[in-house]
């Protein structure tokens, strides 16, 4: 009877181990899919700028980006689910929100005089920088060169397919450094509310980095004046602060709309 079970154990020790390969070979097929489509996707030039930050596909590995922007006695702390965009801001006495559904507004005293529907996920996006540009629906082309002090910086293009966010005739232009593919600028424009695109840029220099989990996201930004088709001196600058990156989801509750919250919409923002 033992003589018999040994073929057995071999039968079944190589049916486990040629399960195994087909399993990995099968991971090995995907990853080189995913691999392909992701070199077709994006144009050469942009996928570059992804490496140069620490690439994208670490940036989708991470589930939830929190930040602190410092504003003397109203510091923001901003949390964002990076795969479903729900997103909390605090503030001293204002709470904020988007859960999905709805956006929300918790504000006892009435302080806060901005529009949290405009306000949703707003510095978010400029903190992201390169990476949302890797959102879907979006179309990618050339953009002129951006010519700053004597030095030339090579653009993209990216405007957004119909019904994309909350503002998809917006545009954004990104310029990097020619020789580090670090990104430098963002030039973008703003139709939210009007629904028609518009000619007026606004600029953002992106020249202060720092690393966070092996990505390189801004320590701060600065918007510049524009005039005459130039870029002009600084304007002002927004640092941000205990940055940090998880890939553990927060709770369903997190970005729940509190009982002492207002739901926001179009028509009272």
């Amino acid at each position: 009877m033992k003589y018999l079970c040994i073929p057995l154990l071999i039968f079944i020790f190589l049916s486990c181990k040629d399960a195994q390969i087909k399993e990995i070979k099968s991971m090995v097929e995907e990853s080189e899919r995913e691999t392909e489509t992701t070199a077709q996707r994006y144009p050469e030039t942009l996928l570059k700028v992804f490496a140069a930050h620490g690439g994208l596909e670490s940036w989708k590995d991470k589930r939830v980006l929190s930040f602190t922007i410092p504003k003397l006695d109203k510091p923001e702390t901003h949390t964002i689910d990076l795969f479903s965009r729900h997103e909390k801001i605090e503030m001293p006495e204002v709470t904020m929100g988007y859960d999905g559904k709805e956006f929300w507004l918790a504000d006892e005293k009435r302080s806060y005089k901005g529009d949290p529907i405009f306000y949703h996920n707003l510095m978010f996006y400029f903190y992201s920088m390169p990476f949302v540009l890797g959102d879907d629906g979006i179309k990618y082309d050339i953009a002129e060169e951006l010519v700053f002090e004597g030095k030339s910086y090579p653009g993209i293009k990216i405007s957004y397919e119909s019904g994309v966010g909350i503002s998809s005739k917006d545009e954004y232009f990104l310029y990097y450094n020619p020789e580090t593919f670090q990104m430098e600028w963002l030039g973008y424009t703003v139709t939210y509310r009007s629904g028609e695109k518009s000619d007026n840029i606004k600029w953002i220099r992106y020249n202060d980095w720092m690393e966070v989990d092996d990505l390189i996201l801004p320590k701060s930004i600065t918007w510049h004046a524009y005039e005459d088709s130039q870029i002009k001196e600084p304007k002002n600058t927004v640092s941000f602060e205990n940055v940090v990156l998880s890939e553990m989801a927060k709770p369903k509750t997190f970005f729940a709309i509190p009982e002492n919250a207002q739901v926001i919409n179009e028509k009272n923002p």
